[in-house]
């Protein structure tokens, strides 16, 4: 069976294979992955989604819903569960 593949090089020189046009880099992706920070704990899509809207804390989080954190590109179901918890750490929750 065929791999389609495709042997594509980054900016930053990193060499990979990749069979959609995305042109995220994968290596770039897993260096960007916070160490202690709740969105380590999530998807690429869903960091980038979230990045994308400034939502870099839990704070900025807890102004949001759940439908309209759902309603990004990026963040599905799963990412829920992931977020209540880190959420409820902090004693916060989503906005009602």
């Amino acid at each position: 069976m065929k791999s389609n593949k495709e042997k594509r090089t980054c900016p930053k020189g990193h060499i990979y294979f990749k069979s959609s046009d995305c042109p995220t880099c994968p290596i770039c992706e897993r260096e960007k992955i916070p160490a202690a920070d709740f969105h380590g704990k999530l998807s690429a899509p869903a960091r980038r989604a979230l990045e994308r809207e400034k939502i870099f804390s839990l704070e900025a989080l807890s102004k949001w819903t759940e439908k309209e954190i759902l309603e990004l590109h990026g963040l599905g179901p799963s990412s829920i569960p992931k977020l209540k918890i880190a959420l409820q750490e902090e004693g916060l929750d989503f906005k009602k």
